[in-house]
Order: structure tokens, then C-alpha cells, then sequence
């Protein structure tokens, strides 16, 4: 069975941050959602540095070769911040999140560094399907063993791209996609804000991934839109044979 990926992706500032720190890339066979760090110097520069740097691996792949090229991808990202950083000591400092879905027909790898998200929906005709979070927050609270037993445990991102070796490596997740799929990728602005039924909700919906990135963004700035917000909707489709009679 022959697969197709349909995506529509969607950013906007918020109402709250001077400038949109966040990027992504929405290609053939890579999705890469980075959200800069806000607080930390040329946060708007980390992530278009990062995302510019994988868009060279938006290519097809032998599926068991999708999570060494993906990771390599973000190795290289990675040593493009280092350089940058080496150029001008000035953007010392910046860092972003990161997570990307790299697809080989049914057979996918998300990676994820930082809070930056990746969902999945199953939907097969059914309604109220699960909202399944396939990334884990790489934040203090999420990476501590009893952390709520730990008082006054910081919330902050305890791994993210910054150019440092140091233990800012990806999760990678290989996942066996299925018609009717539907993945989000997003930044925080989004999963911070909005809750997560409502997330749900307009996932599981009908409507086609540009009115869902459009309705995902909306629910962000109605909340307030405290935060940059960028998201990346994604439909995974049979593929439309093509009758060898009927030339276009």
C-alpha cells in the first residue's frame, strides 16, 4: 500500500513577543518545527540556523537508514550553531527546541529535542480517538525520577540545541504510519495555551490541515497568544493510483 503525507503549516508572533523567534520547514519528506529560546540572545537566529541546516535532508531514504539520516541531520544542525557561535561570540548563548518528522512511505522517525511537541491522532472512521503525545518534554520536571516529590523542581528545558555536544542529543521514535493518520508538530506556544481536549478536538475533526493549522493558531492567540506559535499539521493518505489511460 502506497502512501501520501499532506501537510499545511502555520506561524504568527502572538500578541505578546516583539518578534517571531520560531521557524520551520514544511517539505517533501521532512517536517522541522524549531522554537528559539526566549531570554536567551538571537533566539530567531538559533532556530532558522537549525532548520536551514536540516532542509538539506529533505530526501527519500531506505526506511532503515531514517533514523541515522535524521539524526545526522541534527548533528549537523547542531555544528552549524557551533559555527555561528565561533563567527560571532556575540550569539553565545542561543539556543532552540527542535522536533521533526522524516518519512519514508509508512515508515517514519520524530525527533524531538526540548518542549517543542509531536502528536499523533489515529482517526479510521472512528470518533473521539486519543490524542497521543509521541515527544517527551525534555524539561527538569519531566527527566527527574519522583519529581513530585522534589519541591520547588524547575520547569525549564534541561536539553536543547545550542551547539554544545553535552547532552543535548534527540529522542527518536520510529513510528509505523497508517491511512488516516493525522501528526502535529508545534511549539510550545501552542501546548503551553491551549488545553489539551481542545487540541484534540480540532484534530480529530474533518476539516483539511490548512483549516486545522488555521483553527490551531487561532485557539493560541484566543488564549492570549503570550507566546510565538507554529504548528504543522499532517495527513497521511492512501495514494491516488494513477490510471495509465486518463494522461493529464
Amino acid at each position: 500500500m502506497t502512501l501520501c503525507l499532506v501537510a499545511a503549516s502555520r506561524t504568527h508572533q502572538g500578541l505578546v513577543r516583539r518578534r517571531n523567534e520560531d521557524s520551520h520547514s514544511q517539505g517533501q519528506w521532512l517536517y522541522v518545527v524549531a522554537d528559539g529560546l526566549g531570554g536567551h540572545v538571537a533566539g530567531d537566529v538559533a532556530s532558522s540556523t537549525v532548520v536551514a541546516a536540516v532542509q538539506a535532508y529533505d530526501r527519500a531514504v531506505d526506511p532503515e537508514d531514517l533514523a541515522d539520516f535524521l539524526g545526522r541531520a541534527i548533528n549537523d544542525a547542531s555544528d552549524e550553531l557551533r559555527r555561528k557561535v565561533r563567527e560571532n561570540p556575540d550569539l553565545a548563548g542561543m539556543g532552540t527546541t527542535f522536533v521533526a518528522l522524516l518519512h519514508s512511505g509508512g515508515h517514519a522517525i520524530a525527533a524531538n529535542v526540548g518542549d517543542s511537541r509531536a502528536y499523533l491522532v489515529r482517526r479510521h472512521g472512528s470518533r473521539d480517538n486519543a490524542l497521543v503525545q509521541i515527544s517527551e518534554d525534555h524539561t527538569y520536571e519531566h527527566l527527574v525520577a519522583d519529581a513530585e516529590e522534589v519541591p520547588h523542581l524547575s520547569g525549564r528545558l534541561a536539553r536543547f540545541l545550542d551547539g554544545r555536544a553535552d547532552g543535548r542529543s534527540a529522542d527518536l521514535r520510529p513510528l509505523q504510519l497508517q491511512p488516516g493518520d493525522r501528526v502535529l508538530l508545534c511549539s510550545d506556544g501552542l501546548s503551553s495555551y491551549v488545553p489539551h481536549e481542545q487540541i484534540r478536538a480540532a484534530l480529530d475533526s474533518d476539516d483539511n490541515p490548512g483549516s486545522i493549522a488555521d483553527q490551531l493558531v487561532g485557539m493560541a492567540i484566543d488564549q492570549g497568544g503570550h507566546d510565538n506559535v507554529t504548528v504543522i499539521v499532517i495527513d497521511v493518505t492512501r495514494a491516488a493510483l494513477r490510471n495509465p489511460t486518463n494522461d493529464e
